[in-house]
């Protein structure tokens, strides 16, 4: 039986239903979920009943595990994280800001799985920023500022020992267990315009929080430019709010959207299971340019 595929109405997003994921899928299938994920990059599954080795088995569908540098995976496993949260917590939420998954890697997840355990009954939704929308709607004149622009990726606002979730962090009450490094203050240099590996078609490529400059253009002008452009990528017309049920699975191509995190559910407990599928190294000899 095929899966049906509800578009969601917003800026992209879609509900993918007539599928067991708690059981092995076959090739047909798994095919039309990656044509739904690539087709609405971000797909969700509801009344799901999984467990860590069902949520494992489907995302090696779509590939290998991808590298999860400075969050430590849960008990007994290597690829499962927990993205948790307790009803009395109070360090700051975890990855509110706009971002791709681990863009600073030389070859980024391609998808990313997360699964609803705990779920509060109000606020915790997840944004995403469909990021071919936001190209094709962008204004002539930033696009031409971009256009064959490498940006410098970094995670070391985040995760090197001063950052956001650094060792001050670490001494406080959070309940993830985060291990930020030195090698956090690495670069790595991608396209800021490029197309889509399996699709082609143009997309952004990162944003404000991982991209720390612009290659070959000073550092106050570059920082202009990376805030005008987080400023157009991540506006509501571009947005899909995904709103939370316990079972639910979320998967997203990080290749198109951007995505957040909400709060809004103090005193409550949440608790998901993350998994990341990984990537194929993209030539920035395809980046975009005007010629």
């Amino acid at each position: 039986m095929a899966i049906e595929v509800i578009e969601s109405g917003q800026a992209c997003g879609a509900m993918v239903s007539g599928v067991d994921l708690s059981r092995p899928l076959g090739p047909e299938t798994v095919a039309e979920i990656r044509r739904a994920v690539l087709d609405h990059h971000v797909i969700a599954f509801a009344d799901q009943t999984m467990d860590d080795d069902d949520l494992e088995r489907f995302s090696l569908y779509f590939g290998g595990f991808g590298d999860d540098p400075y969050i430590a995976p849960i008990a007994g496993r290597e690829h499962v994280i927990a993205v948790a949260r307790r009803a009395d917590e109070t360090s700051s939420l975890f990855a509110e800001n706009w971002h791709s998954d681990w863009s600073f890697q030389a070859t980024p997840p391609s998808f990313t799985c997360l699964l609803g355990i705990t779920i509060p009954p109000v606020g915790g939704d997840t944004l995403y920023a469909d990021q071919h929308a936001a190209l094709e709607a962008m204004p002539a004149d930033l696009r031409a500022r971009l256009e064959g622009r490498m940006a410098i990726h970094s995670a070391r606002f985040g995760y090197a020992p001063n950052g956001t979730y650094g060792f001050d962090d670490q001494a406080g009450d959070r309940s993830m267990d985060i291990r930020p490094s030195e090698t956090a203050t690495a670069t790595q240099l991608h396209s800021i315009l490029r197309p889509h590996p399996e699709t082609g078609r143009l997309g952004i490529f990162g944003c404000l929080g991982y991209i720390i400059g612009i290659e070959g253009m000073p550092g106050d002008e570059a920082r202009c430019l990376i805030e005008e452009l987080h400023a157009w990528q991540t506006r509501d017309e571009f947005v899909y709010t995904h709103r939370w049920q316990p079972g639910t699975l979320t998967m997203w191509d990080n290749r198109s959207v951007l995505h957040r995190a909400t709060g809004g559910y103090e005193g409550y407990d949440r608790l998901l299971h993350r998994t990341t599928i990984s990537g194929a190294a993209i030539s920035d000899a395809a980046m975009v340019t005007s010629s």
